[in-house]
């Protein structure tokens, strides 16, 4: 956006001689590819000799200075050859401003080396504390729940990876394993004579 503006403003000051390539099509030498092509076409169906009410000889003329100049232009190390030819340097309207690399001087900062870690390190907001504050909140819930739900459902925990994994039982002898299937059994035998009551 800048260097529209700053082309916009050299077409302004500056008005191409008519003699040179850029003043054939009517540009200024800043100008695009895509203007060059624009202002080609645009002119080129002007002065083309079969759809121009100029004099033949004139419109030939006109229209082998066009093509000229638009083969010059187009191609990019042509148009570079031509400009340094004119005298016209792109870098000119590019280039940064002279100061613009030179390193700036900033104060030293007021709080102590161990203050921060970092200079760019800054505190949390009171908004970012907040969050915190919530997110461990609920991962401390989380945790909790999850507990509270293996505590409060630990048999049907143990039947299902007993169920699931294989490898655990045959770990442990057949003997143990019906030990403690039957104690399991009685306790619940005794759990509900006691709920009848």
């Amino acid at each position: 956006m800048a260097q529209d503006r700053v082309r916009q403003t050299l077409r302004e000051q500056v008005i191409p001689n008519s003699s040179s390539y850029y003043g054939i099509l009517g540009l200024h030498p800043s100008a695009s590819p895509l203007e060059i092509r624009r202002a080609y076409r645009t002119l080129s169906k002007r002065y083309h000799p079969d759809t121009t009410e100029l004099a033949p000889q004139t419109a030939t003329l006109k229209f082998q200075q066009l093509n000229e100049a638009y083969a010059i232009l187009s191609n990019p190390e042509r148009r570079l050859v031509y400009d340094q030819k004119i005298g016209y340097s792109r870098l000119n309207v590019i280039q940064a401003p002279p100061g613009l690399n030179n390193p700036v001087t900033q104060p030293q900062p007021k709080y102590s080396s161990y203050t921060y870690l970092d200079p760019t390190d800054r505190p949390l907001s009171a908004g970012e504390v907040f969050a915190l504050f919530i997110l461990g909140l609920t991962f401390l819930g989380c945790l909790l729940l999850a507990i509270a739900i293996g505590l409060t459902r630990g048999d049907l925990a143990l039947e299902v990876s007993r169920v699931s994994n294989p490898s655990i039982e045959q770990g442990v002898q057949n003997s143990e394993v019906a030990e403690v299937q039957n104690a399991i059994e009685e306790g619940m035998l005794i759990a509900n004579k006691v709920n009848a009551l």
